[in-house]
């Protein structure tokens, strides 16, 4: 018998490929997504409704505008560009980073997520965390999941998990993976921006066409997506 998961679901390809995971080996019974006025948030939940309504399940989009006084630069979309040439360059990355910074801003996301799976017995929390982006986003890492799932067994009564299916992957190895499962790749958005089509220039956009090219899937991605990338520059 599968486990019941929620799926915290942003739309962007590290979160679009662990839920098609768990579609897959799992019951999804509910995705949430977040509304903290980010500067992308129209853009995020389109498509994050698109996935709910294609594969038919629940979705919930959790209201928090009080995160938006903690990091300005996501919700007024002064987002710096990013040196493609630099995304090894960890303290390049590292201040990249701090101009995204939400404090504590996933650590919320899953206390909430616990709160829904503790009332309504969800054994499992799905999110897109990865390896690539844990090195300069520390609750983005395996240690940070290690540590809420040690506290959610003090904080509620059903201790759901947290798992995230790509924690040890790099971006190339989830475009890889994503293929693999056919990921929904037509409504993937990983853009902090929130224009018409992806920006191609912040580092989200940078790492995830890095990792199409290093797939030999960009191409085809610009086929299936119906955003595309813009590569006018904004700053």
């Amino acid at each position: 018998m599968k486990k019941k998961s929620i799926v915290l679901l942003s739309g962007g390809l590290d979160s679009v490929v662990n839920f098609k995971e768990a579609f897959l080996k799992t019951d999804v019974d509910l995705i949430l997504t977040f509304d903290y006025n980010q500067s992308c948030k129209i853009r995020e939940i389109k498509a994050t409704r698109l996935i709910s309504e294609k594969f038919k399940i629940l979705h919930h989009i959790i209201p928090l505008p009080f995160l938006s006084d903690m990091e300005p630069n996501l919700s007024t979309g002064n987002i710096p560009n990013f040196d493609e040439k630099k995304l090894d360059d960890k303290g390049y990355s590292m201040k990249s980073a701090k101009a995204v910074w939400v404090p504590n801003r996933n650590g919320i996301f899953l206390s909430i997520a616990a709160a829904y799976a503790d009332r309504y017995g969800i054994d499992l929390i799905i999110t897109g965390f990865n390896e690539e982006e844990g090195r300069t986003f520390p609750d983005n890492s395996e240690e940070f999941i290690d540590s809420v799932n040690k506290s959610f067994k003090l904080s509620t009564m059903n201790h759901p998990k947290v798992k995230s299916y790509t924690i040890n992957m790099q971006k190339k190895e989830i475009v890889k993976m994503g293929i693999e499962i056919q990921a929904p790749f037509e409504f993937v958005w990983s853009c902090y921006r929130g224009g018409g089509r992806m920006c191609g220039l912040c580092e989200s956009c940078r790492r995830l066409k890095r990792a199409l090219d290093e797939n030999n899937f960009m191409q085809e991605f610009i086929k299936l997506n119906r955003w595309g990338f813009d590569e006018i520059k904004v700053n």
